[in-house]
């Protein structure tokens, strides 16, 4: 009995040959559903994949009960992305070593590594940051502190989008934040990378908001030399 930890990548056809082969001789396949804004349905999921999908709520993954259910019978977890970009999923490896409960990690395409269609170089970004969804009386800005880090290095740094998270909205929290940078630069918005990838650079209060569909996500360049220059006035609209 295996526990199975598979990527989708970026659009229903980015899993692996691996991974649909092992799909076709499983029954239990959850889809891990609270953490991106898919551009497909859950539906066109499981008829690109011929395969009945159980939603995976936050509680449930992070219960760890799908390590335990692998004791029995082969359990898959379907992942946006690629399947280590966040830490539950490493506790769940983590409880499986522990409990000697057989795995194993499909890796797939994320947007950590798609986001150089933009033209700026991986081994240029600092940390990474997350942009929440704010709430009425809870609004975290913890990522400027970050992105302030990586400005000082030159360093690009990217904003991964909480999910249900408007552009609109997101640009209204971040002028809110009143950060100078906003105002004065141009930022870059990676739109449905991977699927039909679009790019806007310019100032923030410039950006269409029609235009930029989910999910996306936002990348503060630090500073850019000649060939990102040039590459990204290439890859934007």
């Amino acid at each position: 009995m295996t526990f199975y930890l598979i990527g989708l990548g970026l659009d229903e056809r980015g899993i692996s040959l691996h991974g649909k082969k092992i799909l076709k001789n499983c029954k239990r396949i959850y889809l891990e559903n609270y953490t991106v804004d898919f551009p497909y349905t859950k539906k066109e999921l499981e008829k690109e994949l011929k395969i009945k999908i159980i939603d995976a709520s936050r509680e449930l993954v992070e219960s760890e009960k799908l390590v335990d259910e692998a004791k029995k019978q082969d359990v898959v977890l379907l992942v946006y992305g690629s399947p280590l970009s966040a830490t539950t999923h490493i506790s769940l490896i983590n409880k499986a070593k522990k409990e000697r409960v057989k795995y194993k990690i499909l890796y797939s395409g994320s947007v950590v590594d798609a986001v150089a269609e933009s033209g700026l170089s991986l081994y240029r970004f600092g940390k990474t940051a997350s942009l929440p969804k704010w709430q009425k009386n809870f609004k975290p800005e913890s990522f400027i502190e970050i992105i302030k880090e990586n400005q000082k290095i030159n360093a690009h740094s990217l904003l991964l989008v909480d999910i249900g998270l408007e552009f609109s909205d997101a640009r209204n929290q971040l002028n809110e934040i009143n950060y100078p940078l906003f105002e004065t630069e141009k930022i870059i918005v990676c739109s449905r990378l991977g699927i039909r990838s679009k790019f806007y650079y310019d100032k923030l209060k410039n950006i269409d908001a029609d235009k930029v569909k989910k999910p996306y996500c936002i990348i503060i360049p630090g500073k850019l030399n000649d060939f990102e220059k040039e590459s990204l006035e290439l890859a934007a609209e």
